[in-house]
């Protein structure tokens, strides 16, 4: 399967932050906690040349409790400012206004010093389709400033949000770019929702997810779904969870598809457990 998605509205939203990037003294992008470095974005690194810079980890609550630690750890060593954070709850958010006062030490300096006060720092939000953009902007303002939703694409246009009195936020849509190095990176955005399903063979990602998860997360998938020790080829898990789940087209034949969309679901949703897909240092090779 080839993974790819870049809508055209996705081109325009890209075009409108580059003609909004002069207004910006922060680059705040949202990543998935899960998978770090496949869900940024290179472009916003082009796009952030000469601001200040914040990566938020969110839905942390759903990665891996020690990978969470390394991939804060691997974006300070690179110079970013970085917090681990999860929208739904609110955990993580409190600490992003001192944060932000730090990344723009600076700026707010260069203000007092001409007399400028009160000119509030303005900060670009940006990230993926389906990272959380919004959900963080309305934890953050303690209301409900954007749509939400839980598929990619719901924020269209650009949107303005005053944060108090010393920080606005623009809030933009969630970009993908226009071709991925690696399908290995595709494959990944297809895992967390980040590509539109309507264009996925969802058994073929599921099996290909169960190939990592049976490696890495073993006790995970016997947990949620009282797997045998015997069960182990990714194939023989589908087929064991279509069953249990009674996954069944007429005439009795196994539903693959449904099996799948069961476990991506799952997965997404953090009920196979605390799970990260990606470690500092595995940089996905070109194909």
């Amino acid at each position: 399967m080839n993974y790819q998605w870049y809508p055209g509205h996705m081109m325009k939203a890209k075009r409108m932050m580059q003609e909004n990037i002069k207004l910006i003294d922060l680059v705040i992008e949202i990543v998935d906690a899960r998978i770090p470095l496949s869900s940024r974005n290179p472009d916003i690194d082009e796009l952030g040349k000469g601001k200040s810079r914040l990566i938020l980890l969110n839905k942390s609550d759903l990665s891996d409790v020690e990978c969470n630690k390394e991939w804060l750890g691997y974006f300070k060593e690179k110079g970013f400012f970085v917090l681990e954070i999860n929208s739904k709850s609110g955990a993580g958010i409190k600490s992003i206004q001192q944060t932000v006062k730090e990344a723009c030490k600076e700026k707010i300096e260069r203000d007092r010093r001409r007399g400028i006060k009160n000119r509030p720092v303005r900060a670009l939000v940006a990230g993926i389709p389906n990272v959380g953009k919004s959900t963080f902007i309305n934890a953050y303002a303690g209301r409900a400033c954007t749509k939400t939703g839980n598929k990619p694409g719901v924020t269209k246009g650009k949107q303005w949000i005053r944060m108090g009195k010393d920080l606005e936020l623009l809030d933009t849509p969630g970009i993908l770019w226009p071709k991925f190095e690696s399908q290995d990176v595709g494959r990944k955005l297809a895992y967390i929702g980040s590509i539109n399903d309507e264009i996925l063979q969802m058994e073929e990602l599921a099996i290909d997810l169960l190939g990592y998860l049976v490696i890495h997360y073993k006790s995970n998938l016997q947990a949620r779904y009282r797997l045998t020790e015997e069960v182990n080829n990714p194939q023989e898990i589908l087929e064991y969870i279509c069953q249990d789940r009674k996954c069944f087209k007429k005439g009795g034949e196994i539903d693959y598809e449904k099996g799948a969309v069961i476990l991506l679901d799952d997965f997404r949703s953090g009920r196979i457990g605390r799970i990260t897909l990606e470690r500092p240092g595995e940089i996905p090779q070109a194909d």
